[in-house]
């Protein structure tokens, strides 16, 4: 049952519903502060990965790594190789706009991005993919009871961190619509439409291409909460 890339041996081993941070040092964290009865899924590559109880919940947590092939690597198997259901993304984005500030919460409704993923795996030959509709809505009622403010928006998935264009964002921005950039949810949106899952991506602002303000390595690590206690209260309803 272990894939070169995970190592848990059964199926059993993880939930329907996983939630997917980019970094497994938060996926550790989100296990240890709000997780009970937990046990380690994965450690392979250090990706960790761990089940456990949230409100009589079994969920997964685990880390996705950096970028398109990274996420499209895990979340694939998690699909396919253990029978996922529902990938829930949960990770930082930085600002196109100056109507966003530090901490805001976003829903991606569906990604923009110049990669090639989703026509290379024979999917599709389209720069925008959307997320689960479905997922979405629950997304946004659940931030509703939980007065939680959520943007739903475009995001702009991007192959690239360190770029030498430096206005290029202010392109994609007013061509695609796109509010932030994160480099893994049109990879997942694409596997899930692959394979008849669900997926949805749900983003705190870390940083602003527009403003320079930024957040510190600890807390993208750890100050996350508000986004997590989201995705953990979405994944009991699912």
């Amino acid at each position: 049952m272990a894939t070169a890339h995970i190592d848990a041996k059964s199926k059993n081993m993880i939930a329907e519903v996983v939630l997917m941070p980019g970094d497994p040092l938060r996926a550790k964290y989100i296990a240890d502060t709000y997780l009970s009865d937990v046990i380690r899924i994965n450690q392979a590559r250090n990706m960790l990965g761990f089940t456990g109880y949230y409100k009589g919940k079994r969920i997964t947590v685990m880390g996705s790594g950096m970028g398109m092939p990274s996420m499209g690597i895990y979340s694939y198997e998690l699909f396919k190789v253990y029978d996922v259901k529902t990938i829930i993304r949960i990770g930082t984005a930085g600002a196109y706009s100056k109507d966003l500030n530090l901490f805001d919460v976003l829903l991606a409704k569906d990604a923009y991005s110049e990669s090639t993923y989703a026509s290379t795996m024979g999917l599709s030959d389209s720069n925008v993919l959307a997320g689960s509709s479905e997922l979405n809505k629950l997304i946004v009622d659940t931030a509703k009871s939980l007065e939680i403010d959520v943007n739903e928006c475009r995001i702009h998935t991007s192959d690239v961190f360190y770029g030498l264009r430096p206005d290029y964002y202010r392109e994609v921005r007013d061509t695609y619509g796109c509010l932030a950039v994160e480099m893994e949810t049109f990879a997942l949106y694409a596997n899930a439409m692959a394979l008849n899952k669900r997926a949805a991506t749900i983003l705190t602002v870390s940083n602003s291409l527009e403003t320079n303000e930024e957040m510190s390595s600890l807390e993208r690590q750890n100050s996350l909460n508000e986004m997590m206690l989201l995705a953990l209260e979405v994944a009991i309803k699912c």
